[in-house]
């Protein structure tokens, strides 16, 4: 038997075709939407039934003794023990004590709109995604700035650029409108300073020294404005601030930021010359630019740059979505309201989305170990694994130790599992129907129909969630018996049912895609139009208008201030189509066919330091250490060097968040910089 549904194993929320044979899943394929030529082969698809059969997947709930050990326990047991635990800390410190950390494994749709409705019902504000160092810090920005995040139109553009984002890696569909357009005649120029390969398919690959996005951005703006080239009509009358932003960037010519990023005038020019001259033109910016204490600065500048040079919401360019009507499920009538979130030291960020909610995860670990603004003494952890992905890991393992209760929600058995009390098996998206905030964001949506019963003793994430809230007496909040009906009663204002999406497997569009919206209804700005000074951030103390020499050492990397001890920039990479952050680096045949934990080095750094390929070395900074194999290579320049990212769940000697700091955070998104540091071979 076949069925189509919404694959989940990544954020990329792909058309599948699930074969099912007695019951169980067999292969999952991509749904083609273009020739063999484009069609891109998912590797994690490929390996679905392995994945989801795993040996080292969660069957059944587990409780640690007083030994250390872990025991299985029933369902019952585990919810009462939950329960327990959460009154407990309500009752001895206050419902706000408790906080709920989201990560992506499983999802990141319906389940986050529940798990805010919980704690938001139980009374804590504490509900917390990672989206601070992944996707939401950008998202705020641009919101900030022109009232929605943008998406690049790659299949109409005439010119792209990818900025710190590497589709061929991590979204097979985007990639596939991109080689589309590649193949309509479309531009491409890459900024990264890693020699992927999509860089080697680009008309211009920038190879920028990590950390100086903000500059360049700056600098072709100077270079589009000084030369005439920006949308006159469009920046007249859609704009507020462009003369602020005039000034502002005469100190940043080519020539000047050249020797910042690293990169020659010439090409410089010659790249800002593609995207000038080759219009619609569009930018995917990606998590290259996330994790770094300087993102909602860069983010600023590149939604300033394609606002000025006429590319938002056009046919080809950077389109602002047309969003589903649903009901918000928050429960949460004011931010300010008592008690404040443990995130109050970044207002701006922690409100600026309805649906979104608090994502300033870098304030969790403050919370938990020096009590600011106040204790957090209980976490329960959904789909995330922090002990991985969080820097300064030695810190976040202190953190948790001090906890009182800690539990973990996972398909898999992970290192931050080993930390908990209890751990409860959640099911794969192949195993539960939900929508997904990726259909909620966009005007087709789209049902991930359940196709196969959960694994052994596993429950979906919503059921966990609703049993959990009917056990603590909201059945007034969770009167649902399903999720189906949930799903229903969220969608209603769109008129759109459950029943309806199961008959449509490839969606339904409530209204065409349309251009330039502004026209008619502004954008969803104080100003209505496009903030290139932003009153928001003005109003809150920020830099109403994008810079950066005035905070360059600020945002450099971590550790900046010792580079005399630690001189060369280390740079987290690469993320492999086969996987998905910390996950599936124990299925043998992703591993097999994927990349391995190895750490790049240029030659000349290689050779200074009397490495040879394939030794053994240990990377140090002031945090810790791993030890990775080496592997010389040129696709990185002198003084820069690529750790392999997310091996440290397959291995805590590979896991390179031991080197990451988390004393600087970016100022508006608490985001802390994972993703560029000092390190040095270790003598």
């Amino acid at each position: 038997m076949k069925i189509n549904t919404i694959c989940r194993l990544c954020s990329a929320c792909c058309p599948v075709e699930v074969s099912i044979e007695n019951g169980r899943l067999v292969s999952v394929q991509r749904v083609k939407r273009y020739p063999d030529s484009i069609h891109q082969v998912c590797p994690k698809a490929q390996a679905a039934a392995e994945i989801i059969y795993s040996s080292k997947r969660l069957n059944k709930p587990k409780m640690r003794t007083k030994e250390g050990t872990l025991q299985d326990i029933s369902w019952e047991t585990a919810f009462d023990f939950i329960c327990f635990k959460m009154k407990e800390i309500k009752e001895n410190y206050g419902a706000e004590a408790l906080g709920w950390l989201r990560g992506q494994a499983s999802d990141w749709g319906g389940p986050w709109q529940y798990v805010m409705r919980l704690m938001h019902a139980f009374g804590s504000p504490n509900a917390i995604g990672n989206g601070s160092v992944c996707h939401a810090g950008r998202e705020a920005l641009q919101t900030f700035t022109y009232g929605d995040m943008s998406s690049p139109d790659y299949k109409n553009s005439k010119c792209i650029i990818c900025w710190g984002r590497n589709d061929q890696d991590t979204n097979p569909t985007a990639y596939e409108d991109l080689l589309y357009a590649r193949s309509k005649g479309a531009k491409l120029v890459v900024i990264d300073p890693v020699k992927t390969p999509l860089a080697t398919k680009a008309d211009i690959w920038l190879q920028i020294k990590p950390g100086t996005d903000g500059f360049l951005a700056m600098a072709m703006m100077n270079w589009i404005i000084k030369n005439d080239l920006f949308d006159h009509e469009f920046v007249k009358n859609y704009t507020v601030g462009f003369n602020f932003l005039k000034k502002e960037v005469e100190d940043y010519s080519p020539e000047k930021i050249s020797k910042v990023v690293q990169i020659p005038t010439d090409k410089m020019i010659k790249a800002v010359k593609l995207y000038t001259n080759n219009r619609p033109a569009c930018i995917g910016e990606g998590n290259g630019l996330d994790m770094h204490c300087q993102v909602s600065q860069v983010t600023r500048a590149l939604a300033i740059l394609r606002a000025i040079s006429g590319n938002l919401d056009r046919r080809g360019g950077d389109l602002i979505p047309q969003p589903v009507k649903i009901k918000n499920y928050q429960l949460r009538t004011s931010f300010w309201k008592e008690p404040t979130p443990i995130s109050i030291e970044y207002p701006l960020f922690s409100q600026y989305s309805e649906k979104r909610g608090i994502h300033a995860m870098g304030v969790l670990t403050d919370a938990i170990l020096e009590e600011k603004p106040y204790p957090i003494k209980g976490l329960i952890i959904q789909g995330a694994n922090p002990i991985v992905t969080m820097a300064n890991v030695n810190r976040v393992k202190k953190a948790f130790r001090k906890l009182n209760f800690l539990a973990v929600i996972d398909p898999m058995m992970t290192q931050t599992a080993e930390f908990a009390d209890i751990i409860l098996p959640a099911s794969f998206s192949f195993e539960q129907t939900m929508i997904s905030n990726n259909a909620l964001s966009g005007n087709n949506l789209r049902l991930q129909k359940k196709v196969i019963e959960p694994w052994e003793k596993s429950l979906p994430d919503w059921e966990i969630i609703f049993r959990i809230a009917q056990r603590l007496g909201f059945e007034k909040e969770f009167p649902w018996k399903s999720v189906e009906e949930a799903i229903d009663d969220q969608l209603q204002p769109s008129g759109i049912t459950v029943k309806e999406l199961n008959k449509s497997p490839e969606g339904i569009s409530l209204e065409k895609v349309r251009y330039q919206k502004y026209l008619q209804e502004g954008f969803k700005t104080p100003s209505k139009k496009v903030e290139i000074e932003s009153s928001l951030l003005k109003k809150y103390g920020y830099p109403a208008i994008p810079e950066f020499w005035d905070s360059f050492s600020y945002q450099g990397p971590s550790f900046y201030e010792k580079r005399d001890h630690y001189p060369l920039i280390g740079l987290s990479g690469r993320r492999s189509n086969n996987f998905v952050h910390s996950q599936f680096r124990h299925i043998k045949s992703l591993r097999e066919k994927g990349s391995n934990p190895i750490v790049d080095i240029h030659p000349q750094d290689a050779k200074e330091r009397n490495i040879n390929q394939d030794d053994s070395i240990i990377i140090s900074t002031p945090n810790g250490s791993i030890k990775i194999r080496a592997g010389i290579s040129s696709i990185v320049v002198p003084g820069t060097v690529r750790i392999a990212w997310g091996w440290g769940e397959y291995s805590e000697k590979y896991n390179l968040n031991l080197l990451t700091d988390d004393s600087l955070k970016d100022p508006i998104t608490s985001t802390t910089s994972n993703r560029v540091f000092m390190p040095d071979k270790k003598d």
